[in-house]
């Protein structure tokens, strides 16, 4: 599974980076309003961070402005993923810069049917929302099962990006079920190192080598 992380603050990018762990970034208006800063400066500096894809998000709702927005985003950086809404008008835009060979992430994804659309018209990455899906009653991963099997039945090259993850748990259901990519705020990312047997057995492990008296270095 490749790890995304869904920020659009430098800082956190760079943190994550230095892991080895971080496989590319997703984000969105609203995320680029919390980070502050020029829109496209933002993204260009996310991209030379980053080796994977950086989804930058169209925010026109027809299908010619779209496209012309996601033409320009593109050419902020070669692995930059043009993010588009799921509807008509946005797949439409997801077809036509797929067919120049751009990245194309199709958002705010809630159903199978809407997955199964994405897929055809060439998607680089469906994003299914599971923590908004739980928010009104629905189980999200219910979702992200349905997709997997759909893509798995058509051969499908649309790379499932679990989106909306909250807690641990999240990442680990999806990772079961099968998805290609879970894209997490890094304070998430941050709880999947931890575990209360690993710090116990550390604490312990420290103590017995200060009795030794010994230094490695």
């Amino acid at each position: 599974m490749k790890f995304f992380l869904d920020t659009a603050k430098i800082d956190e990018i760079k943190e994550a980076h230095d892991t080895g762990l971080l496989d590319g970034v997703t984000t969105n208006p609203s995320l680029v309003k919390k980070a502050g800063g020029d829109f496209f400066e933002t993204l260009s500096e996310i991209a030379s961070v980053v080796d994977g894809p950086v989804s930058a998000e169209t925010v026109a709702t027809d299908h010619e402005t779209m496209l012309q927005e996601g033409l320009k985003c593109a050419k902020i950086a070669d692995n930059i993923a043009v993010k588009v809404p799921l509807t008509v008008d946005g797949l439409k835009t997801c077809k036509a810069l797929r067919a120049e060979g751009i990245m194309v992430n199709v958002t705010l994804c809630f159903s199978a049917n809407q997955a199964l659309l994405a897929a055809k018209a060439g998607a680089t990455f469906i994003s299914p929302f599971v923590g908004r899906h739980d928010d009104v009653g629905f189980n999200g991963m219910e979702l992200i099962e349905d997709i997997r099997t759909i893509y798995d039945n058509y051969g499908f090259d649309t790379e499932i990006l679990v989106a909306s993850i909250r807690h641990p748990v999240h990442v680990l259901e999806a990772a079961r079920i099968g998805g290609d990519v879970a894209t997490m705020p890094w304070d998430v990312m941050k709880k999947l190192f931890n575990h209360p047997l690993t710090d116990k057995g550390l604490d312990a492990f420290l103590k017995d080598w200060a009795a030794t008296g010994f230094s490695i270095l």
